[in-house]
């Protein structure tokens, strides 16, 4: 597992790269929240906007997400505990008036850059 990169995954370095082409500046790694332990993948503090590049695997794609069969009912406990995780900070973020999107490795780009253009402008309408 040392291999599984925590940060700056490939999709997740594409995704950056595409939303600065389009001429967006966030933070990478950032926690929308100082006394909150969760760190967004990319945070736009002006928009209150937190979005997450989340991997199928360790965060459970309904498409994609796998099982080791080799301690299986500890791996099914550690990917269920993720999710429950993820859905908590989601909600904590939401309650304090931040927006989260949430993305899966394999989504396009493009669609991420567009949602995540359309989140800032509404953002900035409010």
């Amino acid at each position: 597992m040392q291999s599984n990169r925590p940060r700056d995954t490939i999709p997740e370095v594409v995704v950056r790269s595409a939303l600065h082409m389009a001429g967006l500046r966030f933070r990478k790694h950032a926690r929308p929240l100082a006394y909150v332990r969760c760190e967004a993948d990319l945070v736009f503090r002006k928009a209150r906007l937190a979005v997450f590049i989340d991997g199928c695997f360790w965060h459970g794609c309904p498409e994609h997400a796998t099982f080791p069969v080799t301690n299986g009912e500890w791996w099914a406990e550690k990917l269920s505990a993720n999710r429950v995780r993820d859905r908590a900070n989601d909600d904590l973020l939401q309650e304090k008036g931040w927006t989260v999107l949430r993305f899966w490795e394999h989504e396009a780009p493009e669609a991420v850059v567009r949602r995540v253009t359309q989140a800032i402008r509404e953002a900035s309408l409010a």
